[in-house]
């Protein structure tokens, strides 16, 4: 009697599979009708998100973080610059994303993905806008040495809600972050006192620091398909819904940027009202 069950359930299982194959739209249009998630979630909740910090043992501050199956890895290297001349106090943050092939079958070898800068500006334009991070706090000598932190994001595997969790690999990163000890060198240049030996030199700044972290900001991306919504979508849902809307909040709940990539208009605006 099992086998025919086993067999039985087998069969269903594939015809459910050519079901979502064949037609997707009806098929993710069923389960918002009984307003759950193909993967079994209730609409409104996130996938599992899991943060491993000190990923990078080489970079001043690391992060592997997880949504679902989405995965980064962020880290930051710090360097002495010269400040301009309009912000001598301060010193400045530059991001990095990457997608290789390997994160998704629709990115190609050969060139950046087409998502890649698009995440990269989101990313940037949202810590500085947040206000996560005071950046006189980077500041060594004013006018003469600050810091600049490179920040590198990794996608190792790309399946839908790429900002969500770069943004929280990003914060993940930074709260890890240890501002290294720097000295002057012969030439009274400041340098890392590590790299160049100058551990006897009476140090520009006294011992490795964490960096102070407010308005720590937090995203949620969403997809909209008529009155439904559906919170932290895959890469398939992503695809398949009409569209797609990032909200970002601070620390204190206040809205930091809402990002809305191409996409139908937004018709049914009390939808999201109501959420």
């Amino acid at each position: 009697m099992g086998l025919p069950n086993a067999n039985g359930d087998l069969s269903t299982e594939v015809e459910v599979d050519a079901f979502r194959r064949l037609f997707p739209l009806h098929f993710y249009e069923k389960h918002l009708l009984e307003s759950i998630s193909p993967d079994a979630r209730p609409l409104g909740r996130a996938r599992e998100t899991t943060i491993a910090l000190g990923a990078v043992a080489s970079a001043n501050g690391s992060a592997l973080a997880k949504i679902g199956s989405t995965t980064m890895l962020a880290a930051i290297k710090m360097k002495v610059m010269t400040p301009s001349l309009e912000t001598p106090d301060e010193g400045c943050i530059v991001i990095d994303f990457h997608m290789p092939p390997i994160c998704s079958p629709i990115v190609r070898p050969g060139g950046p993905a087409e998502a890649a800068p698009v995440v990269a500006k989101q990313l940037s334009d949202t810590i500085l806008s947040s206000g996560m991070i005071n950046l006189k706090e980077l500041s060594l000598v004013s006018g003469k040495a600050a810091w600049m932190a490179y920040l590198d994001i990794y996608c190792l595997d790309a399946d839908g809600a790429l900002f969500d969790t770069a943004l929280l690999s990003a914060v993940a990163a930074f709260s890890h972050l240890e501002i290294p000890v720097v000295s002057l060198n012969d030439d009274g240049k400041i340098v890392l006192s590590e790299e160049q030996g100058l551990s006897d030199r009476e140090p520009v700044n006294k011992e490795k620091r964490k960096i102070n972290l407010s308005s720590v900001p937090f995203s949620l991306t969403c997809v909209l398909h008529k009155n439904y919504i559906l919170a932290d979508p895959t890469a398939e849902e992503e695809s398949i819904m009409d569209t797609i809307l990032t909200v970002v909040l601070d620390s204190s709940s206040q809205l930091v940027s809402l990002h809305k990539p191409g996409g139908t208009v937004l018709a049914y605006t009390s939808a999201i009202q109501v959420s």
